[in-house]
């Protein structure tokens, strides 16, 4: 057990019940900075996933804050496509060399880090803007929305957060943030499970290396639960983008 490791797990935990948005944003490209391997960083962080927002989801469940219709919907495109994912994987082993997952992984950072920099008002603007259009073609968009965070998720591990709650924004513009932030996170629970079975399988998990993760995440992903919608949203998201920058910039480096 590594209390480093267990700290990581605490601030994980309370900044993805506060927003939805940080656990395999942070702690995967944290754990290969660190020295681990990239796709045990991503199966480890995956398993990681699967059991911390379980807690924030009967969390959020207990506020009235999930629309389960929509986590429904994103889980009928995420999850065949996370099983594609890990099938593809054991069949060409890219998952072994690392430099596919390491790949996804520098692109999803930086994406996120994007993503978190606009903020909410402008993807609520952009959204506002093709809501005809999307209103028009809502659930099979947001099916879509699921296989594309389930490829990217099951890779990196990073995408059922910050980039799940911005399809949430575009496609329901209309939701409240806390509803916003609720859903994802109950939508990424089977996604992060299954994904993270599959990297179980394939022996990209290490199980003394989410110990140590959990004995501090879901303490705090528990409390950051019940301060969800407390916080500045912009302060959170600008904090945390800058810091998905820097990361992010590193592994380029790395690659």
């Amino acid at each position: 057990m590594d209390l480093s490791y267990t700290l990581l797990g605490i601030v994980v935990g309370i900044l993805v019940g506060i927003t939805g948005v940080g656990g395999g944003s942070l702690v995967t490209p944290a754990l290969t900075l660190f020295g681990i391997h990239p796709a045990v960083a991503v199966g480890t962080d995956l398993a990681f996933a699967g059991i911390t927002k379980t807690f924030g989801t009967i969390v959020h469940r207990s506020q009235d804050s999930v629309e389960w219709r929509i986590a429904r919907l994103l889980v009928l495109g995420s999850c065949p496509a996370a099983l594609i994912t890990i099938a593809m994987l054991a069949a060409t082993g890219s998952h072994v060399k690392g430099g596919l997952i390491n790949t996804v992984l520098a692109v999803a950072v930086i994406l996120t880090a994007v993503v978190l920099l606009m903020g909410r008002g402008a993807v609520v603007r952009i959204a506002k803007r093709y809501e005809k259009y999307i209103a028009n073609h809502r659930v099979p968009l947001t099916i879509a929305a699921g296989v594309l965070l389930g490829v990217l998720v099951t890779l990196s591990s990073i995408g059922a957060g910050a980039l799940g709650a911005t399809f949430l924004v575009l496609l329901y513009p209309h939701l409240p943030a806390t509803r916003i932030a609720g859903t994802d996170i109950a939508h990424a629970v089977p996604l992060t499970t299954i994904a993270g079975l599959g990297h179980f399988w394939l022996g990209n998990v290490d199980v003394l290396l989410l110990a140590s993760l959990l004995m501090g995440s879901v303490p705090g992903i528990v409390l950051g639960s019940y301060a969800s919608g407390r916080f500045p949203d912009r302060i959170v998201r600008r904090l945390l983008a800058t810091v998905l920058i820097m990361v992010g910039v590193r592994i380029v480096v790395f690659v």
